[in-house]
């Protein structure tokens, strides 16, 4: 058994050098690879997947009040902006698990966090769809609560994402939130323990996710550093090795046709969409299921923010400057320790690009 799996994940993670598409094999897989499969093929689909189900309930017409209450409760409901609606067990669903072991993915600890403090993680790269964040912040399938006892983590994303029926409710009881400014100061405020996980480098630098690259956009992000002095919140640095391994992505230069309507879209809508392909559900060459790979995220040495002075409301720049330079070496550090081990295959080491 343990060779036909070893057969099959060499034949996954040589799938983008072979020319012709090759099928998976009806019959020899293993049960556990399977649901591995099922666990991720449910993630990927899951906003489709929510959005059939809203809509097949309009055929329906003695659920009409039912969902028009909804959209009104959808329209009204203040969760997103206000840490979430988290609850422990959808966290802990085997599903997450299977999810999670399909790379598979590991959450490496290299510091204690006191949890009588709040914390703002800080997470590199972006990849495709991140996700190493969602398996280690929004689930427990890593085993992020053991790790660190008495941190909370909130995952944050874009407001919209809670404009969606249904799916908005599965990640909000994970424990997702509004990356919006108001969001993240009531996390951060609502207690000990409390913390917030931001994909610093957002849509920008998904454009940039392509295997054994890791450029980060970073030079001018310093929103998070100021949230982060403003709430005495220690910066942690998170660096996930092999999140841009798991796709390839269509050549986008900058200056090409590609790129430009790249940049267009994120400036309309804030988020943007990365020309990717993978392997598919029962094929190694062709879809948009991601190439088994290992993602290995290492969570590092908090950093300490300076406490702003009585009367002062704002962090100067020499400030955030000087902590974001810390912040980056802290990143280097994750990065220079562990890429002979979990970064073999890089093309290159690690850059701020932006």
């Amino acid at each position: 058994m343990k060779e036909v799996t070893a057969t099959l994940m060499e034949e996954d993670n040589n799938s983008k050098t072979r020319n012709q598409v090759r099928w998976a094999p009806l019959h020899g897989i293993p049960f556990e690879r399977r649901m591995q499969m099922f666990a991720v093929c449910s993630w990927i689909f899951m906003l489709f997947i929510c959005l059939v189900i809203f809509a097949a309930c309009f055929t329906h017409p003695v659920l009409w009040p039912l969902l028009i209450a909804y959209i009104t409760f959808l329209f009204t409901d203040k969760a997103p902006e206000n840490g979430g609606r988290r609850y422990d067990w959808p966290r802990r669903w085997t599903i997450w698990k299977y999810f999670v072991d399909y790379f598979p993915i590991k959450l490496i600890k290299e510091h204690d966090l006191d949890p009588t403090g709040n914390y703002v993680f800080g997470y590199h790269p972006h990849g495709i769809i991140s996700m190493g964040a969602f398996a280690n912040f929004a689930t427990e399938a890593t085993g992020f609560s053991e790790k660190f006892p008495g941190i909370v983590p909130n995952l944050l994303t874009l407001a919209s994402n809670f404009r969606l029926p249904l799916y908005r409710d599965l990640i909000l009881s994970l424990g997702i939130a509004s990356v919006s400014r108001h969001s993240c100061e009531s996390i951060l405020s609502s207690g000990p323990g409390r913390s917030i996980v931001i994909v610093i480098g957002g849509a920008a630098e998904s454009l940039s996710a392509r295997p054994g690259i890791a450029d980060l956009t970073l030079k001018r992000r310093l929103g998070f550093i100021r949230l982060a002095i403003k709430h005495n919140a220690s910066l942690v640095p998170v660096f996930s090795f092999g999140e841009n391994d798991i796709y390839e992505q269509v050549d986008n230069d900058q200056g090409t046709t590609v790129w430009k309507v790249q940049k267009k879209m994120q400036s309309l809508l804030g988020f943007t969409m990365p020309l990717f392909h993978a392997r598919g559900i029962f094929n190694y060459d062709v879809g948009i299921i991601p190439f088994r790979h290992p993602i290995v995220t290492v969570v590092g040495k908090p950093i300490p923010v300076p406490k702003l002075e009585k009367d002062q409301k704002e962090p100067t720049q020499e400030q955030l400057l000087e902590v974001q330079k810390q912040y980056i070496a802290g990143l280097e550090d994750i990065f220079n320790k562990y890429k002979d081990v979990y970064a073999k295959d890089r093309k290159q080491d690690l850059r701020i690009i932006d």
